[in-house]
Parts: structure tokens; C-alpha cells; sequence
């Protein structure tokens, strides 16, 4: 006789057959069990696990893909999903030359803060609670181009405190999966204008009180926990946006 598999007997009362199973399988993604990028074990092997039909279990999957935790792929398997890899902020500003680039990116500040009320609020921790605060310009054929602002959790990301900032890519999202286990999932980017501060100014190479744009990032694992709050900072006169509606 199958004994289903703990996280399927323990699925919340009214939820489909299929559902509670897509939740179970969810739950051994988030717990670390299947990091991204892994494949999931034969479909088989997981009917049997949880004790479901195999059209049951095949359902769930197809749950959880039009979710965006896994993708099928024909011929080779189910895999979950790597999730961002950078999600670019330069897709909202034209900069010429440099369109379609991968900045450059330096790190110049790194530092442990005390959560403002803000930052706590945007990512869902106790205010006052540590968080590593990295402050980064991004540049295109040397010019700078973009500052951020970047707040994450601790001790979640306790692998970037001493790891040399001069090593760490372009990206930090594949970063973040590789040192300290977190894939980033979606996020989400608010737009805003606002004139650049005397600082800002100085690392963009334009003066204090310049039209200036601000992108706020909330960016999410795939348990749905904010793990990145970023403010990225640039001109307002290479501002660009385009949205098709249909």
C-alpha cells in the first residue's frame, strides 16, 4: 500500500486532489530539497512517493508550471525554474551607443544598517531587524549611467559580508543563487521621478537638482518572501518606456 508523502497528508481540508499536491511539491522546492535548476525525479517515482494516480500528479505539474516554479522540457524532463537571471533596469532608459549592453557594475559601499521602518515594510522583516546595504554604480563604455541603492535581509545573505565585492559579476542575481541559495522568482518595479541629491549627482557626473528617475525593485523568491529591496537612480532625460496594450 502507497503512504502518501508527509506534506500531502498534511494539505489543508477542501483543496483538490491535484491542488494539495501542487502545494506539497511546492513546499519540497522552497525547502530546499529540489534547488533551482534541478530536475524533479521521474513522474512515476513522484505518483508513487504521494500515493496519487499519475494523472493526479501530472495535473499538479501543469499547476505548477502556468505558476512559474518549474518548465517542462520535451524529451529531457521537468526542472525547476532558475528564476531571474537579471532582469534588466535598462530596458526603462536609451543611452545610445550602449543600448542592448550588459553595464558594468562596481560595488561601492558595503555595509551592515539597522532596518528603517521603509525598508522593514518593503521586506516583510521586524523593523530595526539587520540588512545588508550595498550601494552599486552601473556604467556603459565607462560612462556611469545608473546608481542604486540595495537593502537585503540578513542573515539571509550572511554569504555576501565578507565574499570581495570586486568578484561578483555584473549580475547579482545569479550571485545571490550561487553564495547564498536564493533564486530570485519575479519582482516587481515602481517608476518615480525625483531631482538627484548632491551624491547622486556626483556618481552619475551630473549636477545636484537634475531630473532624475528612481525604479523601486521588490524582488521575490518562490515561496513568495521579498529577499531584495533596490532603488536604482539615472537621468530622466534618457528615461524611456514603452508598453504595448492589446
Amino acid at each position: 500500500m502507497n503512504v502518501p508523502h508527509p506534506a500531502l497528508a498534511e494539505s489543508e481540508p477542501g483543496l483538490s486532489r491535484y491542488a494539495a499536491l501542487a502545494g506539497a511539491l511546492r513546499r519540497r522546492v522552497i525547502d530546499g530539497e529540489w534547488p533551482a535548476g534541478t530536475a524533479l525525479p521521474a513522474e512515476t517515482r513522484l505518483a508513487t512517493e504521494h500515493g496519487v494516480a499519475l494523472g493526479t500528479l501530472r495535473r499538479s505539474l501543469e499547476l505548477l508550471a502556468e505558476q512559474g516554479l518549474i518548465e517542462r522540457r520535451h524529451g529531457k524532463g521537468t526542472f525547476v525554474r532558475m528564476g531571474l537571471s537579471g532582469a534588466t533596469m535598462m530596458r526603462f532608459f536609451r543611452f545610445g551607443s550602449g543600448d542592448g549592453e550588459v553595464p558594468q557594475s562596481r560595488i561601492l559601499s558595503r555595509q551592515t544598517v539597522v532596518a528603517s521602518p521603509e525598508v522593514a515594510r518593503r521586506l516583510g522583516i521586524a523593523r530595526g531587524d539587520p540588512v545588508l546595504r550595498l550601494q552599486r554604480l552601473r556604467s556603459l563604455g565607462g560612462q556611469p549611467r545608473l546608481v542604486e541603492e540595495i537593502w537585503l535581509p540578513l542573515p539571509l545573505f550572511a554569504g555576501l559580508l565578507d565574499a570581495p565585492t570586486a568578484q561578483w559579476g555584473d549580475l547579482l542575481y545569479p550571485l545571490f543563487a550561487e553564495r547564498c541559495g536564493v533564486a530570485v522568482a519575479r519582482a516587481t518595479d515602481e517608476i518615480g521621478f525625483a531631482p538627484l541629491t548632491a551624491a547622486q549627482g556626483r556618481s552619475l557626473e551630473l549636477s545636484a537638482g537634475h531630473p532624475g528617475v528612481a525604479v523601486t525593485r521588490q524582488a521575490f523568491d518562490f515561496s513568495g518572501r521579498c529577499v531584495e529591496l533596490r532603488i536604482t537612480r539615472g537621468d530622466a532625460f534618457a528615461f524611456h518606456y514603452t508598453v504595448t496594450i492589446t
